[in-house]
């Protein structure tokens, strides 16, 4: 079978676009679903993030959009907002070679006004998230009568959110003529349930979950409960990761982790479901940017997250799902980098510890936590600051503009300058620690574009 674009039926624009965007050949998921998806058959893909699904399905999908359209021809449901902001970003730059397509984010945490805006003036493609979905669907805000596929993605992470029931109200309310295409990274009884309710005659597509392992090394620890912390820091001071995801199994485990971890001195980030949606922004952001190393997070949260390969994954806890641990670890060792992924495990845990070595069909390489100190000294502080300016896209102040203000009327190294990020009424700027004091003097007493704007530190 060719994995090349240009065996698929598609027009030279998409295949040109695809071409200047690089992807050149398919990826495994991508070759097994996408001709089942552009014949118009009904998908249920097992695939994790970073697979290539997005891609997939999002092809799948513009190749039916009717461009003269502007009623909404596609719904995808993703669990969260920041795989709504992926999902819908990834489709845009797929559909450059498109004019006049629209595709639109609706998700909570925001304003209802101009998500309901939008609306009116169209979109033929919308994206979101299914409280959110529901909302304006109750509201009359949203026009589902002409939507032909529906995407459910990240399935298994809805469900563990407990968005059954805003799927299945969502659902209910669309065509039952319309393709549909689930997308789940494990499969549980549940996703075949819904599969069977809502999916006409399947085609199942499975990608293996154990893949691109060849890039991690992976050391599994044997710790009493009480010293979990301990051999924690004493592994983030051995290896000392330029960046590391700590994954615990509970929300309030997470945060009080996090909040230990800080206070002796690691520059440490909790990420977990009972944040607020502004903080868990701020958390990514500084985590992708560089001020922040190291990320503790529960899987929900972690999931389907835009966040760069990190230099080592640590399980504070085993996790019972063989799948789960899997997918943690793939957060490391990505692309061409390699990367440690470290378990530390109870002697209550060691059945888990088996479970995912017949999972991954590979013996487990114990290593002795006792023979790694704790090294203060070793504890490095994040390499950039972030700074937060008041004032977005809504006062037209551009990347430009900023890095422009920096190096050349405060005088900040460019090197120094690390993501800058724009909000409708912020900018997020990374700014190295030897020349904060420097930026913070300049946001102070000089001016952006002619204005001025405050600056804080986050």
């Amino acid at each position: 079978m060719s994995l090349d674009f240009s065996s698929l039926p598609l027009s030279e624009a998409m295949l040109d676009n695809l071409n200047s965007l690089g992807y050149l050949q398919m990826t495994p998921i991508q070759a097994a679903s996408l001709p089942l998806i552009l014949s118009g058959r009904d998908v249920l893909g097992k695939a994790s993030t970073g697979s290539g699904k997005t891609a997939a399905f999002a092809i799948g999908l513009l190749n039916k959009i009717n461009v003269q359209d502007m009623s909404p021809q596609a719904l995808v449901l993703c669990p969260t907002r920041e795989l709504a902001e992926q999902v819908a970003a990834e489709i845009r730059r797929l559909a450059r070679h498109l004019a006049n397509i629209k595709v639109l984010t609706l998700y909570g945490g925001t304003p209802m006004a101009p998500q309901v805006a939008s609306l009116k003036h169209g979109a033929q493609i919308v994206v979101g998230t299914p409280g959110r979905v529901l909302d304006h669907l109750g509201r009359r805000n949203l026009d589902v009568s002409r939507v032909g596929c529906l995407v459910l993605d990240e399935a298994d992470r809805m469900l563990d959110m407990g968005f059954a029931k805003d799927m299945a109200a969502v659902i209910a309310l669309l065509p039952k003529s319309r393709q549909t295409l689930l997308f789940s990274a494990t499969y549980p009884k549940e996703i075949a349930a819904i599969s069977a309710d809502i999916q006409q005659q399947p085609e199942q597509v499975e990608v293996s979950a154990v893949h691109g392992q060849e890039k991690i090394t992976q050391f599994f620890y044997e710790v009493a409960n009480d010293k979990r912390l301990h051999a924690c820091m004493s592994l983030l001071t051995h290896f000392e990761p330029e960046s590391a995801m700590v994954f615990c199994n509970s929300k309030v485990e997470c945060q009080q982790v996090a909040d230990s971890l800080a206070e002796r001195g690691f520059s440490a980030l909790a990420l977990h479901g009972d944040l607020e949606q502004w903080e868990r922004q701020q958390v990514l952001l500084r985590f992708a940017n560089g001020s922040a190393r190291v990320l503790v997070g529960t899987d929900v949260a972690a999931r389907g997250l835009d966040i760069p390969a990190v230099g080592a994954v640590i399980n504070y806890h085993v996790t019972p799902d063989p799948e789960v641990h899997i997918h943690r670890i793939g957060r490391t060792g990505r692309a061409e980098a390699s990367g440690v992924a470290l378990t530390l495990c109870s002697p209550e845990e060691v059945s888990r510890a088996n479970a995912i070595e017949n999972y991954q069909q590979k013996p487990i390489q114990w290593a002795d936590i006792s023979r790694i100190p704790f090294k203060n000294h070793n504890i490095k502080e994040a390499a950039f600051v972030t700074l937060c300016l008041d004032g977005g896209k809504k006062a037209k102040i551009r990347a430009g503009d900023i890095l422009g203000a920096l190096t050349k009327d405060a005088e900040v190294p460019g090197v120094d300058i690390g993501k800058i990020d724009l909000t409708e009424t912020h900018a997020f700027v990374a700014i190295k620690q030897r020349s904060v004091k420097r930026a913070m003097a300049h946001f102070r007493e000089g001016k952006l574009k002619g204005k001025k704007v405050r600056a804080r530190k986050l």
